[in-house]
Order: C-alpha cells, then sequence, then structure tokens
C-alpha cells in the first residue's frame, strides 16, 4: 500500500534559491545606493581636508606671529616655524610660505590641492599677515 501524496495548499514547491529576477533586482538597488553614496562620501573627505589645512594654515600664521617678535622678521617655511606638513595632508595639499622682508614684513601661506583633492569646490587657500584668507567663501 502506498501512502498518499502529501497535502500542499500552494501548489507544486518550488525550488530553494534565488531566481536571476531576484538577482538582478538586487544587484540594482545595491549599484543605486552606491552611486549615490559614494560620491557624497567623497565630497566628505574632501572637504574633510579642507579643514585640516584650513587648521594648519591658522596655526601657521599663529606661529608666524610669534617668529615675527622674536626674531623681526616672518618664516619662509613651515619648517622654520616647527610645523611639519601632517601626513594625512600628503598627496592632498602642497604648503607654501612666502616671506617679505618689508617694510612692513608680510607672508603669505598659501595651500594648494594636488591630486583627487583638486576636485574641492576651493583647490586653492591663502592667508597673510592681516589675516585676510582667501577665498573668502571657503573659510
Amino acid at each position: 500500500m502506498t501512502s498518499p501524496a502529501p497535502f500542499r495548499p500552494f501548489g507544486p514547491r518550488r525550488a530553494a534559491g534565488f531566481s536571476l529576477i531576484e538577482l538582478g533586482m538586487a544587484i540594482a538597488i545595491v549599484a543605486i545606493i552606491a552611486a549615490v553614496a559614494i560620491p557624497s562620501y567623497s565630497s566628505y573627505a574632501r572637504r574633510s581636508a579642507r579643514s585640516e589645512v584650513q587648521a594648519l594654515m591658522t596655526t601657521a600664521a599663529t606661529r608666524q606671529t610669534q617668529f615675527l617678535v622674536d626674531r623681526r622678521r616672518y618664516a619662509d617655511s613651515l619648517s622654520a616655524l616647527n610645523l611639519p606638513l601632517p601626513s594625512s595632508l600628503g598627496g592632498k595639499y602642497a604648503v607654501a610660505v612666502a616671506s617679505g622682508d618689508g617694510p612692513p614684513p608680510t607672508f603669505t601661506i598659501t595651500a594648494t590641492a594636488a591630486g583627487n583633492q583638486t576636485k574641492d569646490a576651493c583647490p586653492t587657500l591663502a592667508i597673510d599677515q592681516a589675516g585676510q584668507r582667501t577665498p573668502a567663501t571657503c573659510w
């Protein structure tokens, strides 16, 4: 005697796993999320590097003031200010210090973007002895 077939109210049993359509939909959703997230993250990373170089430039400008008091002239490099370029900014910015003997003595600290950082809204930043920061919209 054979046993009766089990009762299946919803039709024949499907094989376990994903269909090609389900897999395609999942890949499409991940691609859309990545297309939105990656540019947003890249923009955030560029703004973060810009903020870091601005902090460095502000510190350098403050040290320039003390350098002037101590030596009656401005330093002509970051190393003269005992201020190394952080490794996190290496390859992202080139920082240059230009000084003039005057009268009155002057300095300008300029950060120029390099590599992927050139896609930032503010690829060149500067600060001078009067505290003027250019471009003003980026500070």
